[in-house]
């Protein structure tokens, strides 16, 4: 990494969310007797760091160039987690390593499809001097087809906010790629076609509807749908406790409510109960200091695949934040999105760090 003030904007913001990530956890976990989750954190936080280190001009981008084995890897995992996974609260999204702790294939995926899709991008470049409708078009549907393999393998787990997350960060890849508007005009117009007759369905012919999809399906489009007048437990008690912590919180440790899954879904919660609007005011303006950061390295990279990857990355962790913070304080549906490097979670951590490692070294950029 060279010595530059946009790497700051990057580096200084990641060790703050590693401040608030292991304090938010510590408060998190007191409620779960014999947890080690503040020591895995720490340890899974200190193994990233180790990564982004090691990775300093190593010129990672040659890892493009292995992301169609990556990507098939990633789906082999997949397709294998709906046999030999462990099943948690309906689904299939880990796998259960002895000795080491649980591993979700799809938090790595996100990263392989923004590299396979980047290797598509190069692909094309070369077979393609002048972009065409035609040859945009087909494009479109390569990404569709390799963003619609692993969507299909994970909405089985089921993690229906995960498969949001592949195809948000294909379709906007490919808008930063370029593609003939009229492709997204026409996608668009599929879509809400789509979604129109599916939702008259899901309304007017339930029980067909039920008999198609079955039960399960149904009442996972229930609960996006109805999110609003539905709100549970988690939602009521996070609201509850991000309403009362004043200024300045309630303290660490000192969550004045229990909140379901506060190590995870739910920490922007508990960490806005313990520190209150003040230290609420830091997690976000971390957020988006980190996330101008990234986006402002895209802007000077000089490297077109460099820039794919970095936006890739920053459509990913963008939603995740927007969607996590607005589901704790009930602007949107609860999805099960984690926050990024806040939230509890080896694999999705390591993820980003692997993440951060390929951004911060993979190429010169304009100074």
């Amino acid at each position: 990494m060279k010595n530059n003030k946009t790497y700051y904007l990057i580096i200084i913001p990641l060790i703050v969310f590693f401040i608030i990530s292991i304090l938010s956890i510590y408060s998190a976990s007191l409620n779960l007797s014999g947890n080690q989750m503040v020591t895995k954190q720490v340890l899974w936080y200190l193994i990233g760091f180790i990564i982004i280190i090691m990775s300093s001009n190593k010129k990672l981008e040659k890892l493009t160039n292995l992301s169609f084995y990556i990507y098939i890897i990633g789906n082999v995992l997949l397709l294998l987690l709906l046999v030999f996974g462990t099943e948690v609260n309906g689904s299939k999204c880990w796998f259960t390593l002895p000795g080491i702790g649980s591993f979700q294939p799809s938090e790595f995926m996100k990263l392989a499809l923004i590299l396979v899709n980047t290797k598509v991008f190069e692909i094309h470049n070369k077979k393609h001097a002048k972009s065409t409708f035609k040859s945009d078009l087909v494009l479109f549907f390569i990404i569709l087809i390799i963003t619609s393999i692993p969507g299909i393998l994970t909405f089985l787990e089921p993690d229906t906010g995960m498969v949001i997350i592949y195809f948000l960060i294909s379709f906007v890849m490919l808008f930063i790629y370029g593609i003939k508007k009229r492709i997204f005009f026409i996608l668009i117009l599929c879509v809400s076609l789509f979604l129109g007759s599916f939702l008259y369905f899901y309304f007017n012919y339930q029980d067909n509807f039920i008999n198609l999809f079955g039960t399960s399906f149904f009442y996972r489009i229930d609960r996006l749908l109805d999110w609003s007048n539905k709100s549970g437990m988690q939602l009521t008690n996070a609201l509850a406790a991000v309403k009362a912590a004043g200024i300045f919180g309630f303290g660490i440790g000192k969550t004045p409510i229990y909140i379901p899954e506060a190590h995870t879904d739910f920490i922007f919660s508990v960490y806005s109960s313990n520190f209150g609007l003040f230290g609420t005011i830091i997690l976000i303006g971390s957020i988006v200091t980190f996330d101008y950061g990234l986006l402002s390295l895209a802007n000077k990279t000089k490297n077109k695949s460099h820039k794919y990857i970095i936006l890739g990355f920053v459509t990913m962790i963008l939603y995740q934040q927007i969607q996590n913070i607005g589901m704790n304080i009930g602007l949107l549906p609860i999805t099960g999105i984690t926050l990024p490097f806040i939230s509890y979670g080896g694999s999705s951590l390591l993820s980003y760090m692997f993440g951060m490692a390929l951004i911060l070294n993979y190429n010169d950029y304009k100074t």
